[in-house]
């Protein structure tokens, strides 16, 4: 079953990223509103499935696993300029930004994403983390794809970079579970400190999103209707 998630998974950010060349360079109208709508969901399952599965534990310093990741989500943006949820800072000519810093600050993110995809959890819970992060993917992957080529790289290049950043969310689901055998601790606590330190992640990324859709921090109503839906199928998805 989790050959299928991978392939998905991979499947996901190269054919998002390949979307880049349907749009125009200056049209960022779709990808305003797959920002809103993927940090609605993202925050929606983070509050409604994956913080309830936290702390319905008996776990120390789970809290402290949550700040955490927050704090490594701000560390992380020093490198990646907040990619992760969808802002493309365009550079002047003069400046040197490397493509392959990008690729690193992204990718740490990305593996972290995956670690919580375990053998041996809840179907239904790594189901729901799975879509969060195919839908949170989305917008990242043609924000990236769209930076990769803006800082000169070429679209073969380019295409490789991505496909590195692709197999970055099922590597760090394969290294979780190469530590099943080897953990000092038992697998149920692992689990439930690293969905700790991707619920600090998501929601630093979700919350970047709908506080920074627009340049003015204000929504207009189709971009809140974007949002209700996005809470909404979240909602759906913690029912089932």
């Amino acid at each position: 079953m989790n050959i299928l998630i991978y392939v998905v998974l991979i499947f996901t950010v190269l054919g998002s990223g390949s979307l880049i060349f349907l749009f125009k360079p200056d049209d960022q109208r779709v990808l305003k509103f797959l920002l809103a709508f993927s940090g609605a969901f993202l925050i929606g399952i983070t509050f409604l499935k994956l913080v309830p599965e936290v702390f319905s534990k008996p776990a120390m310093f789970s809290g402290l696993f949550v700040l955490l990741g927050f704090l490594l989500q701000l560390m992380l943006e020093l490198i990646t300029e907040g990619a992760e949820h969808g802002h493309a800072h365009a550079h002047s000519e003069n400046e040197k930004v490397s493509p392959f810093l990008l690729l690193i600050g992204l990718s740490i993110h990305s593996f972290l994403e995956g670690m919580p995809i375990v053998k041996g959890f809840d179907l239904n819970l790594q189901h729901t983390l799975v879509v969060g992060i195919v839908i949170h993917n989305i917008p990242i992957s043609l924000t990236l794809m769209s930076l990769f080529l803006h800082y000169g790289c070429s679209k073969t290049k380019a295409f490789i970079y991505l496909l590195v950043f692709a197999l970055m969310t099922p590597l760090g689901s394969v290294f979780s579970n190469l530590l099943d055998t080897s953990l000092m601790i038992s697998l149920d606590t692992y689990f439930n400190y690293i969905l700790a330190v991707v619920i600090g992640i998501f929601l630093h990324v979700s919350t970047s999103i709908l506080f920074e859709t627009e340049e003015n921090h204000k929504y207009n109503l189709q971009k809140f209707i974007t949002v209700i839906v996005g809470l909404g199928i979240a909602f759906g998805i913690s029912l089932l």
